[in-house]
């Protein structure tokens, strides 16, 4: 039985997290843990108005750790990059990047360099500011990369003939699949290529079961109303992302949600991995596919399955 919660959190003093999409949430809940509990954490955001507003609600708890704003926009390529330039230029250290913020059952739209929007911010703006974050996240000693995925996976396809809708007709719902497939692959691939490369880095993932969040605000009215009275408060729902961070037990490549109700509920646990997410040639073709469409490459020593960079 899990009875793993926000007490089980290892001491984060002295360490520097980032979450994107921070300001609400899971994203939010899961900052003013990593506080609570003594990081400094930078929330990267896309509206600075809200970014700003999280902090000074967090600053409000007086927590033993510290926050502060960054600016972030996963569907630009070029305020990713951005994003991570000013990081790296103002942290000597980052110990746990924390993949959060997505879009979900979005109308069709599309990101600044042209990508469907829900594959290109969940996935494609993530791959790239992991890559732009990785020379960090190596030099620093137990960092550690968890990225949030979805129940959703389990339906997902990988469509390589029209990752970015431009032929088919489009589904929100399985364009939403697709990148929460994708997240899946991406942590178990850069898993394969750290341990490729000798690196000690742990890439973990988790999922949220079913919380209440701004992210179902694109969902029919009856899925709001019925999510907001069923589903986990977002402190509850964010101890899966919460335990995949910071539990010393997760290892490299382990993926953890709620326990109970076909996952959706309850305490977080190992949770049922997707075996489509398991296909290593599949994740091994979309992460060349990721890397040429966002032109980001990883600094890892050459290896049979790591990238030439």
């Amino acid at each position: 039985m899990s009875t793993w919660t926000l007490r089980d959190v290892p001491d984060q003093t002295g360490r520097t997290v980032v979450i994107t999409g921070a300001n609400t949430g899971i994203g939010y809940a899961a900052a003013a843990m990593f506080a609570d509990k003594g990081a400094h954490v930078v929330l990267a955001c896309r509206d600075p108005r809200k970014a700003a507003d999280a902090v000074t609600r967090i600053h409000a708890m007086r927590p033993s750790g510290s926050v502060e704003p960054g600016l972030l926009d996963l569907a630009d390529l070029d305020s990713v990059a951005a994003f991570a330039k000013a990081l790296r230029a103002a942290h000597h250290r980052l110990d746990v990047l924390v993949n959060n913020a997505g879009v979900m059952w979005s109308p069709l739209s599309r990101t600044a360099q042209g990508f469907e929007l829900q594959f290109g911010t969940n996935h494609l703006g993530h791959f790239a500011l992991t890559g732009h974050l990785l020379p960090l996240l190596l030099r620093t000693p137990g960092a550690r990369v968890t990225t949030m995925t979805s129940l959703a996976q389990k339906f997902g396809r990988i469509d390589f003939n029209d990752l970015n809708w431009r032929r088919r007709a489009y589904s929100r719902g399985a364009a939403y699949n697709q990148s929460k497939l994708a997240n899946m692959m991406f942590v178990l691939e850069l898993q394969r290529r750290l341990t490729a490369s000798g690196s000690s880095m742990v890439a973990t993932a988790a999922h949220p079961g079913w919380t209440t969040s701004e992210l179902t605000r694109h969902s029919p009215a009856a899925i709001r109303w019925i999510s907001t009275l069923a589903g986990m408060k977002p402190e509850v729902g964010a101890l899966g992302l919460m335990r995949a961070a910071t539990d010393p037990t997760a290892a490299s490549g382990s993926y953890w949600g709620p326990r109970y109700f076909f996952e959706t509920k309850g305490l977080p646990s190992s949770a049922r991995m997707n075996r489509r997410a398991e296909a290593a040639a599949v994740a091994g073709q979309l992460w060349e596919e990721s890397a040429a469409l966002t032109g980001v490459t990883y600094p890892l020593p050459v290896g049979r399955s790591v990238t030439d960079v």
